[in-house]
């Protein structure tokens, strides 16, 4: 394990936007995760659990601490459980259960990022989360010098939309999660997800370098009534998408330095060349400022600022 000096995060994150860390590690297992970590806490320093990269934005200053960047991908499946490290990418899980004809994923193809993220922020998409199929998740309680392994039922996890109590507790690492899927008919998977993927493609500006949606979908009680009558077309499942609010207060394919609302779904912000942090940074106050004035709704990030 080799712990490494000012190294930069844009070459880690899907936003190819960030500074330098001041200290970064490659850790492979949970031996390493543990190593990791008592090297922070021993120089006092903070320490950031990294995935995917693709749910994050780095500061332009970068992070003044260690980045632990998980590479554990040891996954198994046994019968219709899949038990698989933090660091596995969800996309390899989504396609190897569809090879063994398992149910369960599938809404999720396209996703990017680790399974270890995904559950920290019960990804989902078209109706789907990762939280429906989570049966336990083995995570490490960081407290000063002392680590020790917890288990996790779902019901512990207090999965919620775009939530779960992992993002309350800063001091716990997920390591490991146990999924209950369901048989189903490979053919039948394999065909959904190439829909799903058809669907993203087709409405997500994959083609520049973003972080997903930037912000939570709206609670619907939380729009007010005369706003709720104007989208009422739009309201799926309970929430109002953000995006469009976003595409309603006209701000599609508004620019600041190298960031852009993508014209192609208003609650992308792309990089669409040098962007920096703070380009991003002014992008979200002006969405959150025209979205408050026009409809009087709070909009709240999705994405993590990581160094700010």
């Amino acid at each position: 394990m080799e712990i490494k000096k000012n190294v930069n995060l844009k070459n880690y994150s899907t936003f190819k936007i960030g500074g330098k860390a001041k200290y970064f590690v490659i850790a492979k297992n949970e031996d390493e995760i543990k190593k990791a970590i008592l090297w922070a806490k021993k120089k006092k320093i903070p320490f950031f659990i990294l995935g995917g990269g693709s749910n994050v934005l780095f500061s332009d200053e970068g992070f003044r601490g260690l980045v632990i960047k998980l590479r554990n991908t040891r996954y198994e499946i046994r019968n219709t459980k899949l038990i698989a490290e933090a660091g596995v990418p969800l996309q390899k899980l989504v396609l190897e259960t569809a090879k063994k004809g398992l149910s369960g994923l599938e809404n999720l193809a396209g996703i990017p990022g680790t399974l270890g993220g995904a559950i920290w922020g019960n990804a989902g998409a078209f109706g789907r989360e990762i939280g429906d199929v989570v049966e336990e998740v083995k995570v490490l309680d960081v407290r000063g010098l002392k680590l020790e392994i917890k288990k996790l039922k779902k019901d512990d996890c207090k999965f919620g939309y775009r939530d779960s109590i992992f993002k309350k507790r800063k001091n716990w690492v997920i390591l490991e999660a146990t999924l209950k899927l369901k048989k189903g008919e490979k053919k039948e998977i394999e065909e959904r997800i190439k829909e799903i993927l058809k669907l993203r493609k087709e409405k997500q500006p994959l083609e520049f370098p973003c972080a997903g949606s930037v912000f939570k979908n709206v609670l619907i009680e939380t729009v007010p009534r005369k706003i709720q009558e104007k989208f009422k077309e739009k309201i799926k499942n309970g929430f109002l998408p953000a995006g469009v609010l976003i595409e309603a207060a006209e701000l599609k394919g508004y620019q600041i330095g190298g960031a852009k609302i993508s014209e192609k779904h208003a609650n992308f912000i792309v990089n669409i060349g040098n962007a920096k942090a703070n380009d991003v940074m002014q992008l979200i106050e002006k969405i959150k400022k025209e979205v408050k004035k026009k409809f009087r709704v709070q909009l709240e990030e999705e994405i993590k600022l990581v160094g700010f």
